[in-house]
């Protein structure tokens, strides 16, 4: 699935690791990420926090979605920062699942997210996820 992910490449992000129910990313803030504070735009920090998510909860096979996800940012991230984002599988249940993803720059907290996702029976199906 990442190797598809051109959202995700294109902004640097690379996947480090992968296993059942986890994966760990890391993204370099470039300039362009950078609001008018001078610190990272969390929307940035959020798509990294959801790219590990999404190859978290793919790693089992079936084609699964996110459901929904919130985030809490503990620390402001600056231009040239290294972000590592690493998500474990709390738990599923049927074709759902609960996610925790910790994106830290070196041993220091930034951010944390829990997304929520759901497996779907076909990329081609109508019914609803």
């Amino acid at each position: 699935m990442f190797a598809a992910d051109e959202a995700s490449r294109g902004l640097g992000i690379e996947l480090l690791e992968q296993g059942e129910g986890t994966a760990v990313l890391r993204m370099t803030v470039t300039r362009s990420m950078v609001n008018g504070h001078g610190i990272a735009h969390g929307g940035y920090v959020f798509l990294l926090a959801d790219s590990a998510f999404a190859c978290a909860c793919n790693s089992h096979g079936p084609t699964t979605l996110a459901a929904g996800a919130d985030i809490t940012f503990v620390a402001p991230a600056h231009e040239g920062d290294v972000l590592v984002a690493s998500a474990e599988e709390r738990t599923r249940y049927g074709r759902s699942g609960l996610y925790d993803v910790t994106v830290r720059r070196g041993d220091e907290v930034m951010a944390e997210f829990r997304g929520r996702s759901r497996s779907i029976r076909s990329t081609t199906s109508k019914e609803p996820a």
